[in-house]
């Protein structure tokens, strides 16, 4: 029984953790939208944390600013629920110069880079020969967000030897690449007149040489860029830094340029504009790192720029608008009674149905939706109308693995056996058919995940998501949590169910 009283403190303080984090924002008294907050994320990085502008829960044991226990609290809302931007993309190329599918890949990188953003649930659909429609549900920095998607039409590392002693003065500055010179042919051979010189800054050349700088490499060849925190050595102090890793296709490029280069600048180019000139310090093959005196949200942006570059077609925003939720305040709320009426509806059934085990069962599925709404937030998950139809089936669910459970504990009690050996053995014997049921559910929200990664289908992945979560918790409420309440229940009361077994059911 000992046993069963640890776990029941378990639950109850998981559930009480679970239970703040699920808490609207306003009940916490966060008030994000405060124009002190506004002046707090530019003097602060988010994860440092002020209760009154962000649920981010963070401790800096050491007090140096950088959290060393830190979880991001988020509440995320689809497009169809609290509106959003809608942004038109179209390729920087002749229509015949590229193929459905490069379109279609590009679309696919596209859904990467603002899912990336923390613009999860978005909805990339290629639209025609050659563009692409995004839509960014809940987005708060609208600016950031166009300024994101226009800076992924063409990244290139250059070579900046000729330039080593003055290299930091092109930061932020446009230059001529070999690169861009190639793409402005080929876009003049097929009859279109727009060229990438149609730029808000006159393109630089090589001082030294005055014709453009020497592509080495463009963002095709780039697999992966993460911003990083830690000490690159163990002399040197933690900071900020952003890993890299090259395609093995164009590593032997890479690697040969970097090796005759040791100790000189090589130029990182996004739309022809410099963002970085770091010194080579090494030959990379493979990969490397990308240092300097980086921020947080520095290292960050510039990691997410660097993925972003590696489009197979450059593309330019046609047009960038706000639109309103999809779904009106009063449909939503709507869907929200009915959820909560079908709970209470079945919290009603189990409690008169089964009587004292409805009672476990109604504990652990207040427990089990808690425990979802939090994960919704800690994850986070972007809500949805099709994402709160999963949460609703998963509630559905929980239930039916009490309802196999106490149907078996039936069952026990009329073959004879004891209440204790009857407990036991319903749950025993109940396990393998809740497994099952939850896996194969599971694989199927698998599938429908994978489905859901294509271009416009993004909501099916919601969808899938917060099923496939609700399975996962079940296996876990539905079998310790309503075992630990249920023995907590039974144990004082077991003379009384033993001679009035219609308070179990039986």
């Amino acid at each position: 029984m000992s046993q069963h009283f640890r776990w029941l403190v378990f639950i109850i303080l998981l559930t009480v953790f679970s239970f703040y984090i699920a808490l609207p924002a306003e009940v916490k008294g966060v008030t994000p939208d405060d124009p002190i907050c506004e002046q707090w994320k530019q003097d602060n990085t988010i994860d440092t944390g002020d209760v009154r502008c962000s649920e981010t829960i963070a401790i800096d044991f050491q007090n140096d600013g950088v959290p060393d226990i830190g979880l991001s609290v988020t509440q995320s809302l689809g497009l169809d629920l609290v509106g959003g931007l809608r942004v038109l993309l179209e390729a920087d190329l002749p229509v015949g110069t590229f193929s459905s599918e490069d379109l279609a890949e590009t679309a696919n990188n596209v859904d990467r880079r603002v899912n990336a953003l923390g613009l999860t649930e978005a909805t990339v659909q290629v639209q025609g020969a050659n563009r692409v429609l995004v839509e960014l549900p809940g987005v708060r920095d609208r600016q950031q967000a166009i300024d994101t998607i226009q800076q992924t039409a063409l990244l290139e590392f250059v070579d900046f030897s000729s330039v080593a002693s003055n290299a930091q003065q092109y930061v932020g500055r446009s230059i001529l690449t070999t690169e861009q010179v190639n793409l402005d042919s080929l876009r003049a051979e097929n009859g279109d007149t727009t060229t990438t010189d149609e730029q808000p800054q006159e393109r630089l050349p090589d001082p030294t040489t005055n014709a453009p700088f020497e592509t080495v490499m463009t963002g095709a060849g780039l697999h992966a860029a993460s911003a990083q925190y830690g000490a690159l050595s163990q002399t040197s102090p933690p900071s900020w830094f952003i890993n890299f890793e090259i395609d093995t296709d164009y590593q032997q490029v890479f690697g040969q340029f970097t090796g005759a280069n040791v100790g000189s600048p090589m130029a990182i180019v996004l739309d022809g504009v410099v963002i970085s000139a770091p010194v080579i310090q090494a030959q990379l093959t493979s990969g490397g790192v990308i240092t300097g005196d980086f921020t947080e949200e520095e290292a960050t942006r510039l990691a997410l720029q660097l993925r972003s570059g590696a489009l197979p077609i450059p593309l330019t925003v046609q047009s960038a608008e706000e639109v309103g939720a999809t779904l009106g305040q009063e449909s939503v709320n709507l869907s929200i009674r009915a959820g909560v009426v079908g709970v209470i509806v079945v919290f009603i059934f189990m409690l008169v149905y089964y009587r004292v085990p409805g009672i476990a069962a109604d504990l652990a599925l207040a427990v089990y939706i808690i425990l979802n709404l939090a994960l919704f937030k800690l994850i986070p998950v972007t809500i949805t109308l099709p994402a709160i139809t999963g949460f609703l089936i998963g509630i559905g669910t929980a239930v039916d693995g009490n309802i196999l459970i106490f149907e078996r504990i039936k069952e026990e009690i009329r073959n004879g056996k004891s209440l204790s050996d009857a407990l036991d053995a319903g749950f025993a014997r109940a396990w393998t058919s809740i497994r099952d049921s939850n896996l194969s559910t599971i694989i199927i929200c698998v599938v429908l995940f994978f489905f859901g990664q294509t271009p416009g289908a993004s909501v099916v992945s919601g969808f899938a998501v917060t099923l496939a979560l609700g399975l996962v918790l079940n296996l876990f409420t539905a079998v310790l949590v309503t075992r630990t309440f249920l023995y907590v229940i039974v144990v004082p009361l077991r003379d009384t169910l033993a001679k009035r077994k219609w308070l179990v059911g039986a």
